[in-house]
């Protein structure tokens, strides 16, 4: 099967659009936005943002315009790729981005010191990275090349860093291919093949590039350079390339590409022997001038396809997203069929099916897609006024209306995309079947409730984003567990028929899960599904996602360090030469409740402008030319109401913090004991290690209990639960009830703001006085939140320890609920939403890293330490197995 290929829109880069860049250089970012919002129209799935231009300040103009973007919710439904050569602008474009961004690039040209520091600033914000092939010796630009860059540059970034690999993407350098050098003729097959030995030998990675730059030879020649995109494209994609920055709106089907020029073009991208008297490169220029129009030159459009029968008219447009007569023949359709549902069951889906096939192909890509779905919508929607009055007379008539069936659809938890699940409705609709749409953002109790509410005959999926993954795996099991038979759909730009069968299946064995690579396959999928022949097509489906969880296990083969062999390369500090220090006293102590006032001044106000999508650090932005009058007038309100929140005590803040000594274990617990004598053990902090090969000297798989000395060295250990959420809600309610949705937000942000500062202020008081580590530290509140300090507080759910958990043994040691009120979800969620939670480590050798995958032999020691079945240590740490539970993969 092809890979669904992103789209990353090209044109909100100062380097690569004129138009562009002027209106930055202008600072009119409204044109600039409409750059932005033309991309997403056409197609694209990711905006990369470049702001690299020597006139500008580019920092200044990366910010704003993000900030000004994540404003935008048709923008800002997609991911932002930020593009820059500067560490500044690209970090800087870090804390402005919402959700998971994608760095582009970082690379080992400047060392690999550098290299794994940029990795590490990466990983904390969250964002994937763009890994250019490029080192300490230059580009690559053959094969060989290529592949040895990456996978040095792999094998440091999840080796030694601990970076997920799936968030790793590699651009392994398009070049430009027809210059007349002939040592760049095989460029094209240079980037094809390395991008296959890429995908084959680095588990989870993905492939990107700049796709205009394969053509830029012919630079003037517009219809020239869309083809050899078009016919590189076909290529690279079958070998795996994954994604690439490329004008969404502008790529020709390949089938459509006039045959001569897809040849000449082909054999140039592809370095295939020479077939006429001269070089394929020269013969393709010397064939390109017959197609590039004349500046100017008004286009006559071949209408020849017009003169074909209906049905091959709407399969036309269908094809090439053309609806400029889609009604007229839509209506001709109408009046020679006996029902308007046969019109879509017919001709329009016939054209569909050719659209699915050519985009399961690699001949058409998401564009075009979206383009045809247009033009089905607008077929459909001529059609329903029609539709409707013949079920309206069929019921007039005494006849009982009953759909084919009733389906439910949603776009999971955390995910905001819809296109595909919208024309996936709009089809099954045009079917006779019922569709329940919840829309986007739904998470799984609604979806299952409203399931049975609706008593549907299947759920049905969708998601953009990589997160929605993991989403959909959860919807499964939750079906298993409350006891489903009916059907889960799987779709999405994302999703893939592997994941369907190696994640989602497994969970949820009381039925058949199915993915739908397209909206063209739904109708066919369902009424399998509801058909006679039911039984023998879930049979099939089964059957055949067997075998693909068994080619799946075979290419899992990534060495990894057994449990035994990471805790003997542990992190080791030297406990003599650095001894713990004891805190001031051991036990509890509670702040409730806690001076408002005190945590006003540990606020860090640059996160709360950007949470009203302003760009830049206070207090610089109240100056700012763009955005400083809104910067300084939202200020001057979150200022009056901040004194109102202080004086008139709208929120109540609570805080506790705890000191136990402690000590760690062979087997990484930290056991937290009663008192001094050590000899009660009063609770136990699970820890995981990480698991992935060291293969150089110094390297250490760390777990957090390598920061706490073993037995015989008395340590201690830390915690705290913060909250400054105590009325949160109810002002927030209050607010609304009157209309007043800019105070809402405002009085939340603010309680966010301060649960924060209480984190940060109670932990400078933890290391100056309360456990006086660093008695003689004198930081800003700059330094603070720069992190300058000694010791970490790394709290469950985050890469150090990814269980969430190790929150229950926290509140419990902490006697939390009772002391600050704060409360768990079931989903291990804290209550309210303005708290912060986590543990203390003093030591100054310690700091944050990353788990990143685990093996089984640490699962079941794991679920051993914990007191579990290895089912449920495999449900709590899903996320991070480098296996798939119950499959041996």
């Amino acid at each position: 099967m092809t890979p669904t290929f992103i789209n990353i829109g090209e044109r909100t880069n100062v380097t690569g659009s004129a138009k562009f860049k002027k209106l930055i250089v202008e600072g009119n970012y409204t044109e600039a936005l409409a750059v932005a919002r033309q991309q997403v129209e056409a197609g694209a799935q990711i905006i990369d943002v470049n702001m690299d231009e020597g006139l500008l300040d580019s920092q200044k103009a990366m910010t704003t315009f993000l900030n000004l973007m994540a404003a935008e919710p048709d923008i800002a439904r997609v991911p932002v790729m930020i593009d820059s050569s500067k560490w500044e602008v690209i970090e800087a474009g870090l804390k402005c981005v919402q959700g998971k961004a994608i760095v582009n690039s970082i690379s080992m040209k400047e060392g690999v010191d550098i290299f794994k520091a940029h990795a590490r600033a990466c990983m904390r914000y969250g964002a994937a990275v763009v890994v250019m092939a490029f080192d300490e010796a230059g580009q690559a630009d053959t094969a060989e090349r290529k592949i040895e860059i990456c996978t040095r540059a792999y094998h440091i970034l999840v080796d030694e860093v601990g970076f997920p690999p799936e968030d790793i993407i590699f651009d392994p350098n398009i070049f430009a291919v027809a210059t007349g050098i002939d040592e760049h003729n095989n460029y094209a097959v240079d980037f094809i093949e390395g991008t296959r030995a890429i995908k084959q030998t680095l588990p989870y990675a993905r492939v990107s590039g700049g796709v205009s730059n394969v053509s830029f030879s012919f630079r003037g020649n517009e219809p020239v350079r869309r083809a050899i995109h078009s016919v590189f494209l076909y290529h690279a994609i079958q070998a795996g390339m994954d994604m690439g920055i490329v004008n969404a709106g502008d790529l020709p089907v390949y089938d459509d590409i006039d045959a001569e020029l897809r040849q000449a073009v082909e054999d140039v991208i592809l370095n295939r022997p020479q077939r006429h008297n001269v070089s394929n490169t020269e013969y393709l220029v010397d064939l390109a001038p017959k197609y590039k129009g004349e500046k100017g030159q008004v286009q006559v459009a071949n209408l020849a396809w017009r003169e074909g029968t209906v049905a091959e008219r709407l399969k036309h447009a269908l094809v090439h997203g053309i609806t400029e007569y889609i009604d007229a023949d839509t209506e001709e359709a109408r009046k020679a069929a006996a029902r308007p549902l046969h019109v879509i069951e017919g001709p329009l889906m016939a054209g569909m099916n050719v659209v699915g096939d050519l985009f399961g192909a690699g001949k058409m890509f998401l564009p075009q897609v979206v383009k045809s779905a247009r033009v089905m919508k607008q077929s459909v929607a001529y059609l329903m006024p029609y539709m409707e009055a013949e079920k309206e007379a069929h019921v007039a008539a005494g006849g009982a209306y009953q759909a084919a069936g009733k389906v439910l659809m949603a776009t999971v938890k955390g995910d905001v995309h819809d296109i595909g699940k919208n024309i996936v409705g709009v089809v099954l609709q045009c079917n006779n079947y019922e569709v329940i749409d919840l829309g986007v953002m739904v998470p799984a109790d609604r979806i299952l409730a409203e399931a049975k509410a609706h008593n549907v005959d299947m759920i049905g999926l969708s998601g953009l984003i990589t997160p929605s993954l993991d989403e959909m795996v959860f919807v499964a099991r939750e079906m298993q567990r409350q006891g489903f038979d009916i059907p889960l759909l799987i779709g999405g730009a994302t999703t893939s028929k592997t994941h369907t069968a190696v994640k989602i299946e497994p969970g949820y064995a009381n039925n058949q899960v199915v993915y739908v690579l397209d909206a063209s396959r739904a109708v066919g999928v369902v009424s399998n599904l509801l058909g006679d022949e039911k039984e023998t097509f879930k049979a099939e489906t089964k059957a055949d996602y067997e075998k693909v969880r068994l080619a799946y296990g075979k290419g899992n083969s990534q060495p990894r360090s057994s449990l035994e062999e990471a805790r003997a390369n542990k992190f080791k500090i030297d406990f003599t030469a650095e001894p713990p220090v004891a805190p001031s006293f051991l036990g509890l102590k509670t702040f409730s409740p806690y001076d408002l006032h005190d945590l006003a001044d540990h606020i860090d106000w640059t996160p709360f402008f950007a949470t009203w999508e302003l760009a830049g650090k206070f207090p610089a932005i109240l100056e700012d030319e763009i955005v400083g009058e809104a910067a300084t007038s939202l200020y001057k309100d979150a200022r009056e109401m901040l004194a109102k929140i202080l004086e008139e005590k709208w929120f109540e803040a609570r805080g506790t913090i705890g000191f136990w000594p402690a000590n760690a274990t062979e087997d990484d617990d930290i056991e937290v004991y009663e008192d001094e004598s050590r000899s009660k053990v009063i609770a136990r902090f699970q820890t995981l290690r990480q698991q992935m090969k060291k293969t150089r000297e110094g390297q250490s798989n760390t777990a957090l209990s390598d920061f706490i000395a073993p037995k015989g060295t008395p340590d201690w250990i830390g915690g705290f639960a913060v909250t400054a959420g105590h009325g949160e809600m109810e002002i927030a309610r209050a607010f609304k009830a009157k209309g007043d949705d800019y105070n809402a937000i405002l009085s939340t942000a603010l309680a966010d703001r301060l649960a924060e500062a209480f984190a940060e202020a109670l932990h400078k008081k933890v290391r100056r006085e309360l456990w006086g580590y660093a008695a003689d530290e004198k930081l800003s509140v700059e330094d603070l939140i720069a992190e300058k300090y000694k010791g970490i507080r790394p709290a469950p759910g985050y890469p150090a320890q990814p269980d969430h958990t190790e929150k229950w043994t926290l509140f419990d040691l902490l006697d939390a609920r009772a002391r600050t009120g704060m409360e768990l979800t079931e989903s291990l969620a804290m209550t309210p939403p303005a708290s912060v939670s986590g543990l203390y480590f003093a030591h100054p050798k310690a700091h944050y890293f990353g788990v990143g995958k685990i093996e089984k032999d640490q699962v079941a020691d794991y679920a051993r330490r914990k007191g579990w079945a290895v089912d449920e240590a495999e449900r709590w740490l899903s996320p991070i197995l480098n296996y798939v539970p119950q499959l041996g993969l």
